[in-house]
């Protein structure tokens, strides 16, 4: 761009000095030197401090390594190369089999489980049944007792004779000890099958609650065999074939996916020719890709952070030598496009020049667009390697 207007100031002096024919000596021609290199100075100045220009302008996109979440044998992969998807489209497919029979497997111990419930509750509604029983024989075999010792000391009162033995008495009493036994011991037992079948995780049972996750994660699994396009966009480079294995460890990548819709263009300017510049200032660019062809844009930001100023947590200290910091760095400024540019091939990753006009010194952006529109036809000029 500055050797532009420096060629363009010695082919005007030139035409200058033929059209009034002013004679070539050392004053004339150092007049004409000395006096571009004011002009060029101020002019190139003005125009890098409020009309920034920048060479290193570039389409970035996001691209998504596909790595599957399940290993297993490719049994399908529909997918063609650089064909547009939509988000959810089959990418390829891991044979389900063996995860299916996980399911099963998992899907017959749920059931198991869930019927060993039912069982539990059988065996609580057994036992608490089984105290009620014991309950009975208890309250029975204390009535025949006591009837017993009621009918001893009543006739030992009267009579000094008893119309039932001391030993009848003794086994009443025995056998009414014993049911108290088997009361309690009944109870126990209720509890036990109580505490079985009401233990719950959020009101489900511990094995069903435990098999229920473990077929929920096997589901997940066997969907995960169904690898599908994380959003819209396209495959670039297909090289997965059915019969090849794909793993997720390691982390090897067996496609790359390409989002169509995250793309950015952004250009890189010294920091200190962008301290004018405001989102929504007037910009052009310049596609290599397109030459003679001129964009209207706007700056619809600026990204506030450089790699040289990043940290990451290391063992090691900020080394200001280090060779990513000794370079200042330069600053990105997102530029929006405002015209149609489908008609084009820029692909992503394709150069351009970029030059923003601000509301400083708005008359000198004439020359800065003059300028960018003579890069911009000098891109017809080209070799190829």
């Amino acid at each position: 761009m500055d050797l532009l207007l420096i060629l363009t100031y010695a082919a005007i002096c030139i035409a200058v000095f033929k059209i009034f024919r002013i004679p070539i000596t050392q004053w004339t021609v150092s007049t004409a030197v000395l006096g571009g290199i004011f002009l060029i100075s101020a002019l190139i100045l003005l125009m890098s401090y409020n009309h920034p220009y920048s060479s290193d302008g570039r389409i970035y996109f996001t691209s998504a390594p596909v790595i599957p979440a399940v290993g297993g044998l490719v049994v399908d992969v529909p997918v063609a190369t650089n064909t547009p998807l939509k988000k959810g489209d089959v990418l390829f497919r891991i044979d389900p089999r063996p995860y299916q029979f996980a399911v099963d497997q998992k899907k017959a111990a749920l059931a198991e489980a869930q019927q060993a419930v039912l069982q539990l509750k059988a065996a609580l509604d057994a036992a608490t049944s089984a105290v009620e029983g014991a309950k009975a024989n208890s309250d029975r075999a204390q009535k025949s007792y006591e009837s017993y010792l009621q009918i001893f000391e009543n006739s030992r009162a009267r009579t000094g004779e008893t119309a039932v033995s001391e030993l009848e008495v003794e086994n009443r009493r025995g056998l009414y000890l014993a049911a108290i036994a088997a009361e309690g011991t009944a109870e126990a037992q209720a509890m036990q099958a109580r505490l079985a079948y009401e233990s719950d995780i959020n009101g489900t049972n511990p094995a069903v609650a435990r098999l229920t996750a473990d077929l929920r994660n096997a589901e997940f699994e066997l969907d995960q065999t169904t690898v599908r396009a994380p959003s819209d966009g396209y495959v670039t480079q297909v090289f997965l074939r059915p019969g090849m294995m794909a793993n997720p460890l390691p982390l090897r990548p067996v496609m790359v996916f390409i989002d169509s819709e995250d793309r950015m263009l952004a250009a890189a300017f010294i920091q200190n020719s962008l301290q004018r510049v405001s989102v929504g200032d007037e910009a052009e660019v310049s596609f290599k890709a397109v030459p003679g062809k001129i964009f209207k844009a706007k700056v619809s930001g600026i990204i506030d952070v450089m790699a040289q100023g990043q940290l990451q947590p290391t063992g090691a200290l900020i080394d200001p030598q280090a060779p990513e910091r000794v370079q200042p760095g330069q600053m990105l400024a997102k530029i929006d496009i405002l015209e149609d540019t489908s008609a084009y091939q820029l692909p992503g990753g394709v150069v351009a020049d970029v030059a923003v006009y601000t509301e400083h010194w708005h008359h000198v952006s004439i020359l800065r667009k003059v300028l960018l529109r003579m890069s911009a036809w000098m891109n017809y000029v080209f070799l190829e390697h």
